[in-house]
């Protein structure tokens, strides 16, 4: 394993013994110090699962859209390029900074948030939620209550897109990352969405998980 992603890793469990969920993050885009390749899940560029997708989609107008754990930006950027008033938020003031040094003239609302706490500059319903790797970032034990939040988010008649790793069962993985399983996944339409399409996306070589683009809708 890489020593960044081993490096990320112990933060994470140090966080977690510690009664954190998410303190990790930020001391993991604090201790990079403005080295990108010190953040495991930092792409520098349009998440390339996101980019297929993108190059089909039509320009929206008057549509709202929302990124959950944003990271350093690109992908908010490109939602933003295709016509949505768009807001991307991540737990970390430090990604968040980034995002703005890197991206002085962007038309991103980017906010510092808690998806458990959002503030009220975060509207309750949006057009189109994106969320990539956000879910898997914590542990099982939050994937019931995390799902439901990120749900609660998608507007009637709106979308969500969902990139995740998968697991092959039921069974608690080693993490962070902890990958999604088809049940997961299948929780979304519990929460009153409808599965939309669903594309597997086959590892390149046998140390990577297989992983998954995911679209939901919720009825108007």
């Amino acid at each position: 394993m890489d020593d960044h992603r081993t490096k990320a890793q112990s933060l994470a469990h140090q966080s977690l013994a510690e009664g954190s969920l998410t303190g990790w993050f930020d001391k993991v885009y604090q201790s990079a110090d403005g080295n990108s390749d010190e953040v495991p899940w930092a792409k520098m560029g349009i998440h390339p699962i996101l980019q297929p997708w993108l190059d089909k989609q039509s320009p929206a107008q008057d549509l709202s859209a929302v990124i959950i754990g944003c990271g350093l930006g690109d992908d908010a950027e490109a939602i933003a390029q295709l016509g949505y008033n768009c807001t991307a938020f991540d737990i970390s003031d430090n990604a968040i900074n980034w995002c703005k040094e890197r991206f002085p003239q962007t038309k991103v609302n980017y906010l510092t948030a808690d998806l458990f706490e959002l503030p009220s500059s975060i509207q309750p319903r949006y057009d189109f939620v994106l969320e990539i790797y956000t879910i898997q970032s914590l542990p099982l034990s939050e994937r019931a209550r995390t799902i439901q939040a990120i749900a609660e988010l998608v507007a009637p008649a709106g979308e969500l897109l969902l990139i995740t790793m998968l697991r092959p069962d039921e069974n608690q993985p080693a993490g962070p990352p902890w990958p999604l399983s088809q049940a997961e996944i299948g929780l979304f339409e519990q929460c009153g969405l409808e599965l939309k399409s669903y594309h597997p996306i086959p590892p390149n070589n046998a140390d990577e998980a297989e992983q998954a683009r995911v679209h939901f809708t919720r009825p108007s």
